[in-house]
């Protein structure tokens, strides 16, 4: 039924949900995979979110000593690495596998690749992201599964034991993240 999986991961704890998933999936159906990254130089947890330095997007004014584009370098060497372990990852389990890492919004990036690839099926997680913070931030699933050309699977993740209640372990995650952030933003004033 899928023969091309798209996989949209990135480093969060929820991909390793979205990676078995998908391997799960393309064992069988006999699938190849394709292993998503998508790096957006406007995402908060990539660069100052009070400057937005105009280098990382004009290479023509991209010098080699500016640390910001330093960083953006190694950043996108880091990444790339990461992502093509991933996919030495999914081979060693028998997997056809590739890697791309692309710059850009990732809704839209996810769509357009799966459309230029052909694949039958993009496997994408969720992060829980309700009300205003989806209002703000946006939704990267919810986009893909309105604008894609082909099916579109939402990993959840585990549901854990939380205060008598089951919770989705993505939202928890979310939550640690999100106090982290807020501490480390304390801290720094």
């Amino acid at each position: 039924m899928f023969h091309k999986l798209l996989v949209a991961i990135d480093t969060s704890d929820m991909s390793q949900y979205v990676f078995d998933e998908a391997v799960s999936l393309a064992k069988t159906n006999n699938a190849r995979l394709l292993l998503l990254h998508v790096l957006n130089p406007l995402d908060e947890q990539y660069i100052d979110g009070t400057v937005i330095e105009p280098i990382i997007f004009y290479s023509e004014y991209q010098g080699e000593n500016d640390k910001t584009y330093i960083d953006w370098q190694k950043l996108k060497e880091k990444r790339l690495k990461w992502l093509q372990s991933q996919r030495d990852r999914a081979k060693k389990l028998g997997m056809v596998a590739e890697s791309n890492q692309h710059i850009g919004e990732a809704s839209r990036t996810i769509c357009n690749v799966a459309r230029s690839w052909g694949a039958d099926l993009i496997v994408i997680g969720r992060r829980g992201r309700s009300g205003l913070s989806e209002f703000f931030l946006g939704s990267v699933s919810n986009y893909v599964l309105h604008h894609a050309s082909c099916s579109v699977l939402i990993v959840q993740g585990p549901l854990i034991q939380t205060n008598g209640r089951k919770v989705s372990q993505t939202k928890t995650l979310e939550t640690e993240t999100e106090t982290k952030t807020e501490t480390k933003a304390e801290n720094s004033i």
